[in-house]
């Protein structure tokens, strides 16, 4: 008797734990569900869309583009007046140039006080022919000359414009063996200067006079201008440069 009523409550306790473990099923599978759905909504805002992507894209290629057409814009205006300032710069140097090689030759021991260092002298050149050309001497040379052997002073030098072909400067020294057989060698200096005229002050009537040919005094000798005046010439564009011919100064005596 006693074992069958424990046997009835062994019975009941049994069914009661599988009907909790029934109810329980059902709220477990939700909470599942649940966590589920959580993860998978926490997923899908972590990633962008293709219609974000697409907007992206678009706004990056346009930043691109405008950047890219603000570069190419400036670089069109900065090369527009490319060839105005290279030209401009070229004049600067060459007229630079000439103002220092005469100032150099102006000064002692190349010239003495009270002589015309810089004068117009009859030159033969290369071609055979004789021309009245403006002349100088430089002591100790020049940068741009280009000698076939060891550099010397006492450097005779000339300047002359040619059609077509620029400033050119001849030169030789007085130091070699042909001084006064071979005609100076050239160096181009500027290919641009188109003309190359001479300034001459009246004194009587206290105005400059512009000169295409060395002027000549009364006695059929050739007169050293005060000033020169070159001519630069570059497609449509020219400019003029005035360099004043430097006299001869006293200098310190050598110790």
């Amino acid at each position: 008797m006693v074992e069958s009523i424990r046997r009835s409550r062994s019975a009941t306790e049994r069914g009661r734990l599988l009907c909790g473990a029934i109810a329980r099923t059902p709220a477990t599978g939700r909470r599942a569900e649940t966590v589920a759905a959580t993860s998978a909504a926490r997923g899908t805002r972590a990633a962008f869309t293709l219609l974000e992507i697409i907007l992206a894209l678009s706004l990056v290629g346009l930043v691109l583009v405008s950047m890219n057409t603000f570069v190419f814009s400036m670089g069109e205006l900065w090369g527009r007046n490319t060839d105005l300032r290279l030209f401009d710069q070229h004049v600067r140097a060459v007229t630079r140039f000439l103002q220092q090689e005469l100032q150099t030759a102006a000064l002692p021991p190349a010239a003495s006080v009270g002589a015309t260092p810089i004068a117009p002298q009859e030159i033969r050149t290369q071609s055979g022919r004789t021309e009245n050309l403006l002349t100088f001497e430089l002591t100790e040379g020049c940068r741009i000359l280009n000698w076939p052997d060891r550099a010397l002073p006492e450097v005779v030098c000339s300047l002359e414009v040619r059609d077509r072909e620029g400033l050119r400067l001849l030169w030789h020294s007085r130091l070699e063996k042909k001084f006064d057989d071979d005609p100076p060698r050239e160096t181009l200096i500027s290919p641009l200067v188109s003309a190359m005229t001479y300034d001459y002050y009246d004194a009587n009537f206290k105005n400059w006079k512009n000169e295409t040919e060395l002027r000549r005094d009364a006695q059929n000798a050739l007169l050293a201008p005060q000033r020169l005046r070159l001519k630069f010439t570059y497609g449509k564009l020219t400019r003029e440069t005035i360099i004043t011919l430097p006299a001869a100064t006293e200098a310190l005596p050598n110790f």
